[in-house]
């Protein structure tokens, strides 16, 4: 979401600005078989989990793991995503199996009611998670309740072409090819399996929380990334409003410039953001 890649037009630009990220990055795996996700386990101190977005492996938050010590940060990994293979994901339903699965990980894992962070895909995976009380609080990185409000859409509206758009990515030679030159251009989707994005890409166009948000109870904070042009910058937050606003207590936080990887366009802020958001829980 710099100056340049703010402007989420196009369905397939945007959708994979939605959640992508930089790649996995190495950690010792917890004690957890899942044919859809993976966790690993860093750190000590209190639970936190960190989800990350479409396409994007556990390495997105290497730099706040490393800036925030005295956590137990439990780092999230879709299968599919990142060089994990597909297994359980490769076909059907994404989103909501996913958020179940990291469900099944808190229970199994015996953590009670963590922080739960999750960027952009990872944002609706931590709002899924609130919405069950498994969380202390929740923190959304760059993430409207709607996917399809990303890309100027509704869930009404634009699930349908997602569903289209989706048939002609996975059902097509020239669909593949494309999809799969997109993933190979994108640091973020390097070793991601197509058809898991196109699967996740129809989930997201379908799904808009906004009218289960007055229902979880944990205390919501939305980060999200404005760009240098003023103008735009107005614009993302009044939408960012808009969709929130309803949301009794929610507390949203600009930052900027940056482009959709906060976390990474601007590191330090970020951070500062996330480390006074968990010393609240």
């Amino acid at each position: 979401m710099n100056d340049r890649t703010m402007n989420r037009r196009t369905l397939l630009a945007g959708a994979l600005a939605i959640g992508g990220g930089l790649c996995a990055g190495a950690a010792q795996a917890a004690p957890f078989a899942s044919r859809r996700i993976a966790v690993s386990v860093r750190g000590t101190g209190r639970d936190v989990i960190l989800i990350p977005g479409l396409a994007s492996g556990p390495g997105i938050w290497n730099g706040v793991v490393a800036a925030l010590p005295g956590y137990r940060f439990h780092l999230v990994h879709i299968r599919g995503f990142a060089g994990l293979a597909a297994e359980a994901n490769a076909s059907g339903p994404l989103v909501q199996p996913v958020a179940d699965e990291i469900a099944r990980y808190v229970t199994a894992a015996g953590l009670v009611r963590p922080a739960i962070v999750g960027h952009s895909m990872g944002g609706t995976l931590a709002m899924l998670l609130g919405l069950k009380g498994l969380a202390r609080r929740v923190m959304v990185v760059d993430m409207l309740p709607a996917g399809a409000a990303m890309v100027g859409g509704t869930a009404s509206g634009l699930g349908f072409l997602a569903d289209q758009i989706g048939g002609y990515l996975t059902g097509t030679v020239a669909g593949r090819r494309y999809l799969g030159q997109m993933v190979a251009q994108s640091p973020g989707a390097k070793g991601s399996d197509p058809d898991v994005i196109a699967s996740a890409l129809r989930d997201l166009a379908h799904v808009d929380l906004a009218p289960r948000l007055s229902r979880m109870t944990a205390p919501l904070e939305v980060v999200y990334a404005v760009g240098a042009d003023s103008a735009q910058a107005v614009d993302i937050t009044r939408r960012f409003r808009a969709a929130y606003g309803p949301r009794k207590g929610v507390v949203l936080r600009a930052i900027g410039p940056s482009g959709h990887m906060v976390m990474a366009n601007q590191p330090a802020r970020f951070q500062s953001t996330l480390g006074a958001f968990l010393k609240a829980t």
